[in-house]
């Protein structure tokens, strides 16, 4: 079987390579129309045609972020972009499931293992675990979505690197007020503002979104919002300012259910077999299961040009609320560690990020050189308690649990590219650490304090060729490091305390891929990779909102994206992202047999789009279809998983402008067929409540005007 899907890999890749050779022409890179140069920075840290980069890269631009679409969650826009999985959990108290090439999927909460960072500042913290709904999506100009070897110069985690770029205020100053209201409940305003005076651009938003949820017990309200001035100071000054916030209030948590359930209703929450109300009451009503998030953080960057050297220099610093109720059962025992279903924490974070970019000319190309230090620290005041007093649960009981954590990264990298000729050589280098220090303060149950370092250098190498004008292959190889998160170190099994002893993951990187552009309005990327990981973070046990991680033994992920994107005949476009995935245990463990497949990732999954426009861009519609295979939900692939599905969404748009006014309008109708299917994963849930299920058909409206002084 194995040799039969590389097989099947390496004829995808001869075919496009064939293909794009014999039509003689580079690769799609982006939203950006088909024969124009798509900009990206990430991966080398300065402006770059992505096309000359030898890395696996898409942009997506703002129309396809901001236009027909509520801009609540990153995964309405990163369905799009293959070798990524983004789902949507139906859960705004777990915050998105996203994966690079596998990596992340097993995260109960959050984001791991893929790094995320907004205008430069990290919305990840030094062990990797972020948090996507920090992103203002209102105000994107645009995401770069990299994947593979290259991310290993961005630290600790192994799948990938989302960057979001918001605009800059320019021109006459300018109001915007935008409303949308679809299913479920959901409706958003959002107010925003922006302009330049002089050398000072500014842009400020704010919105709030609420929803009463698709599933049982998953209400929930989002308030954000966000400032950014922009400045320059003189020749090659440049000074940008942004802060942000976000807040939600007893935000529901639905929780996972079991396949039965499932099948009986979507909708639904698990019963709690304990209650002794008639009816019985779910999981999730009967503690009340919620979380309430406050969010501020604000970060500054300088940059000063001397010709084509560049100094850089970013700092940030924040603050993170969370008070989270968690289910458990009333007759589970606690040990003598357990934290209690009540968690609280409050979180001081900041960090820096310095470089200097050099350039000369060398051997008769250009060599850029970039040196920095990377450094992050964030401060846990965490506390924990029972979440029931006497008969009454969903409230704060006794104490649990008080401890300082600290994280601590300090990296420092190097990067060095050289373009002559049909060359373009790169390579790179970055020692990562991750310093993990625990201060009990809570000694009825023992001292669990304690300290653990990781540590990695992570070199990347890459290599590009312009066969032609219009086609680039490149090839390119990386060492990978993804450290245990704070969150993956809270148990170890049994309930003996922090899993100090748990180790880091460390993977090696190769890919291979095929750049073309096809006339003037077919852009084609196409990449193969190939990943093979030593000692992989696997769930050990998921209980209660308690999970414990041990390492696996090796790992492998082998796979193909192709990615395309056209424009034909008078104002018709498409948009085809593939996915071709294997990703599997090669050493057996426990209850896991050699090829197992790894939970929580598609062996494929695909998007598709056709749209129309007309020459004036004033009527717009498109046809999306969304289709993944089946997902395992835990190690041994024994338990039901979850069927691959296919659907259908349905967009309209329409915009019209008069003096200084400018308006917008849209209509969308997601799953048009009304499928019933498994959105997303709880893996490994030693109650076998994976499920999370997708909405049927629904639908959403919205529209903006705005008007430029």
């Amino acid at each position: 079987m194995q040799h039969t899907f590389t097989t099947r890999l390496n004829a995808v890749a001869a075919l496009f390579a064939a293909g794009s050779a014999s039509l003689g022409v580079p690769a799609f890179a982006g939203d950006a129309p088909p024969n124009m140069p798509v900009v990206v920075v990430s991966g080398s840290r300065v402006e770059h045609n992505s096309f000359d980069l030898p890395a696996a890269i898409d942009v997506i631009d703002a129309s396809r972020i901001r236009d027909s679409q509520l801009r609540v969650n990153a995964s309405e826009s990163l369905v799009a972009v293959p070798g990524l999985v983004a789902n949507n959990r139906q859960n705004y108290a777990q915050d998105l499931q996203i994966s690079s090439r596998g990596f992340g999927a097993r995260s109960a909460f959050g984001v791991r293992g893929v790094r995320l960072i907004a205008d430069g500042i990290p919305a990840s913290m030094p062990d990797g675990q972020g948090q996507a709904a920090t992103f203002n999506l209102d105000m994107a100009e645009r995401i770069e979505v990299l994947r593979g070897p290259f991310s290993a110069i961005y630290g600790n985690h192994s799948g990938g690197v989302i960057q979001l770029f918001t605009r800059e205020g320019a021109g006459r100053p300018s109001i915007e007020t935008s409303l949308a209201a679809g299913s479920y409940g959901q409706r958003k305003v959002d107010v925003n503002a922006q302009g330049q005076a002089g050398t000072l651009g500014y842009v400020v938003d704010a919105s709030r979104f609420e929803t009463d949820g698709y599933r049982d017990h998953s209400a929930a309200q989002r308030d954000q919002a966000f400032a950014k001035l922009t400045t320059t100071l003189g020749t090659g000054t440049r000074i940008t300012v942004t802060a942000s916030t976000l807040r939600q209030d007893d935000t529901q948590d639905p929780l996972g259910v079991t396949w039965a359930t499932f099948q009986r209703d979507p909708r639904a929450g698990e019963i709690d077999a304990t209650d002794t109300q008639v009816p019985k009451r779910t999981l999730a009503e009967r503690y009340n299961t919620r979380k309430s998030i406050e969010h501020h953080q604000a970060g500054i960057s300088f940059e000063q040009r001397f010709g084509d050297d560049r100094l850089r220099v970013m700092a940030y610093g924040g603050n993170r609320q969370v008070i989270q109720y968690q289910s458990f059962s009333r007759g589970f025992q606690a040990p003598a560690s357990h934290s209690g279903g009540v968690v609280d924490f409050d979180r001081d974070f900041h960090g820096a990020d310095i470089n200097w970019l050099a350039v000369r000319q060398l051997g008769g190309g250009k060599l850029s050189t970039t040196i920095g230090v990377d450094y992050g620290r964030s401060t846990d005041e965490r506390k924990g308690f029972e979440n029931f007093v006497g008969a009454v649960f969903g409230v704060r009981g006794a104490p649990r649990r008080d401890e300082t954590n600290v994280l601590t990264n300090a990296d420092p990298y190097a990067q060095v590219e050289w373009e002559g000729g049909p060359w373009v050589l790169t390579g790179g280098v970055r020692r990562s650490s991750l310093e993990v220090e625990v201060e009990d303060h809570f000694l009825l149950n023992g001292n669990d304090s304690g300290s653990v370092d990781y540590n990695k250098t992570t070199p990347v190498l890459g290599m590009l060729y312009k066969v032609s004008p219009v086609l680039n292959v490149y090839a390119s190889a990386a060492r990978g490091f993804e450290a245990p998160t704070l969150n993956e170190l809270f148990y170890s099994s049994g309930g003996a305390g922090f899993n100090l002893g748990l180790k880091p993951a460390s993977s090696r990187h190769a890919e291979a891929g095929v750049k073309a552009m096809v006339g003037a309005h077919t852009r084609i990327n196409a990449a193969l990779f190939d990943v093979r990981t030593d000692d992989e973070l696997v769930v050990d046990t998921s209980a209660g909102g308690r999970t414990s991680y041990r390492n696996a033994s090796k790992t492998q992920r082998r796979g193909a994206e192709i990615s395309l994107d056209t424009s034909f005949g008078i104002g018709w476009s498409a948009r085809v992202a593939l996915t071709a995935l294997r990703a599997t245990y090669e050493t057996p463990f426990g209850a896991v047999r050699a090829g197992a497949r790894l939970p929580g990732v598609p062996g494929k999954n695909m998007f598709a789009e056709l749209a129309w426009a007309d020459r004036a861009d004033r009527f717009g519609a498109a046809l999306e279809a969304v289709a993944s295979g089946k997902v395992y939900a835990e190690d041994a692939n024994a338990e039901t998983p979850a069927p691959g599905y296919a659907v259908a969404n349905l967009r309209l748009q329409a915009k019209q402008s008069a003096g200084g006014w400018k308006l917008k309008e849209f209509v969308r109708v997601n799953n048009l067929f009304d499928r019933s299917y498994v959105g997303s994963l709880i893996v490994g849930d030693t109650n076998k409540r994976y499920y999370e299920a997708a909405p049927g058909r629904n639908w959403m409206a919205g529209a903006s005007a705005e008007y430029t002084f």
